[in-house]
């Protein structure tokens, strides 16, 4: 069962870091000002690659953003095409 978690130190640099058993297996790596999250790397380690774990942090991250009423900056390559490729779906959180 994978676990996600948003692992910030005091400056709101961090990750949303995706766990397996304990082990870390995937990141998303964030910095968050007051009004906008920035997304600069999604990675999944080889052994977790295929299972769909870069797809649940961009949910993870989606989610957070909304509750918290933020907007997105995809510096990420990973992030900015699912935003593009899904325009609908996350146009009220992207900061083009």
């Amino acid at each position: 069962m994978e676990t996600i978690k948003l692992e910030l130190d005091e400056k709101k640099h961090g990750a949303f870091n995706l766990y397996v058993d304990g082990k870390k297996l995937g990141e998303m790596t964030v910095s968050i000002k007051p009004d906008l999250l920035t997304v600069y790397h999604t990675g999944v380690e080889p052994e977790g690659e295929g299972k769909g774990y870069a797809k649940k942090l961009l949910e993870e991250m989606v989610s957070y953003v909304r509750a918290n009423n933020l907007k997105v900056l995809p510096l990420c390559p990973y992030v900015h095409a699912q935003f593009k490729r899904h325009p609908d779906e996350n146009e009220d959180i992207w900061k083009k």
